[in-house]
């Protein structure tokens, strides 16, 4: 049965959907759900005579070997390229040795790379492919709950330069994904749920059913018995979004709803935030943008921050520099014509995009992240 149909109170995803990326010929299947890895890498292997494995190096040393031996079950000749663990991944100088490392091993372009790991492994292995020898095809396998929800899904892939994140990358459509929740077993709780952070998110803009299920069944841990639906929900939200508007034209815009400041405080904060502790902060700023703007209550935001904290989100940080912060989304990508773009919401399941803030006005919602937690 296909994903989006399955009914709305289920909880526990016992076996593999398969949910489709909608692109015509560049379109994939989502395959999410126990046994995920499985379906994904007995394709893999049969569908090219090298692959060339790029994980993360703490997530290798966890499921490098039975990825590459399910990958050579099928006849496929594997090779597993290490990449620097966590966000260390998204450099172009770790792009380039993974590039060398997989020409070195004769690759062609009918072969594939896999990317093994969390968000940023994903992300710098759809890179690599998208310019190793112009182009060839790709499979992820998430490994994180960030991953599996969000950056795996939708063919951005991208690295990042020292003035922020992803300046660099490229649209590059994988040919599969597999959402497996027995990678998400050894995933370290602070990991876990900085990827709830992109739950809540996906949830926000396009399946508010599931913010009342967060909120009164917190998954605490990812032995939760709803991840996997959770992980269903939110691929399904993406999905139908990305095949709306695959190049961020219109209708995907929303999915960045969080990450104007999110991402200009992971790059400031240097290290002290996990991206999805960041775009945590980038959403409550977000939404107290659209109070002080008129666009929704604020019994919202105050709804918003108690979900956050019962995630074990951040929600404030009395260190944050409003100005410096400020400063970096200058050179966010998602600027245009000079102009700063923040994603901002009228309630759940409805965003627009706001180009006409009021001068000072993102700079206030970064102060108001300074806030003693007795105002929140």
């Amino acid at each position: 049965m296909r994903a989006g149909h399955r009914a709305a109170g289920a909880a526990v995803l016992n076996q593999p959907d398969r949910i489709r990326v909608e692109l015509g010929e560049r379109g994939y299947d989502v395959i999410v759900g126990p046994g995920a890895a499985d379906a994904v890498t007995h394709m893999t292997g049969k569908a090219a005579e090298r692959v060339a494995v790029l994980a993360d190096e703490a997530v290798a040393e966890l499921h490098g070997d039975d990825v590459q031996d399910r990958l050579r079950d099928g006849g496929a000749d594997v090779r597993l390229v290490p990449l620097p663990t966590g966000e260390g991944a998204k450099s172009l100088a770790a792009v380039e040795e993974a590039c060398r490392h997989v020409i070195g091993r004769g690759f062609e372009r009918g072969d594939i790379v896999v990317g093994l790991g969390g968000g940023a492994a994903t992300d710098a292995a759809g890179f690599v492919a998208a310019v190793l020898l112009r182009g060839v095809r790709w499979v992820a396998l998430p490994t994180s709950l960030l991953g599996q929800v969000d950056a795996a899904v939708g063919g951005k892939t991208g690295v990042d330069l020292p003035e922020g994140k992803n300046l660099v990358g490229a649209f590059h459509q994988p040919m599969a994904v597999g959402c497996d929740p027995a990678f998400l077993a050894t995933l370290p709780l602070r990991e876990f749920r900085a990827g709830l952070a992109e739950v809540v998110k996906t949830a926000w803009i396009g399946d508010p059913e599931l913010i009342g299920r967060l909120e009164s069944d917190p998954p605490g841990d990812p032995d939760h018995p709803a991840v996997a639906e959770i992980v269903r929900r939110c691929v399904a939200v993406k999905a139908r979004i990305v095949s709306e508007d695959e190049r961020e034209g219109g209708a995907r815009a929303q999915l960045n709803f969080g990450h104007t400041l999110g991402h200009a405080i992971e790059t400031e904060a240097a290290g002290r935030y996990r991206h999805g502790e960041a775009v945590a902060l980038g959403m409550v700023a977000a939404v107290q943008l659209s109070v002080e703007t008129g666009r929704c209550e604020e019994a919202l935001l105050h709804r918003l921050i108690r979900l956050l904290e019962a995630l074990g989100l951040p929600t404030h940080d009395s260190e944050l520099d409003p100005d410096a912060v400020v400063a970096r989304t200058h050179l966010d990508k998602k600027r245009h014509g000079g102009e700063d773009r923040y994603q901002l919401t009228l309630g759940l399941g409805s965003i627009s995009v706001a180009r006409d803030l009021p001068e000072g006005a993102p700079r206030a919602a970064v102060e108001f992240l300074r806030r003693p937690l007795s105002r929140a």
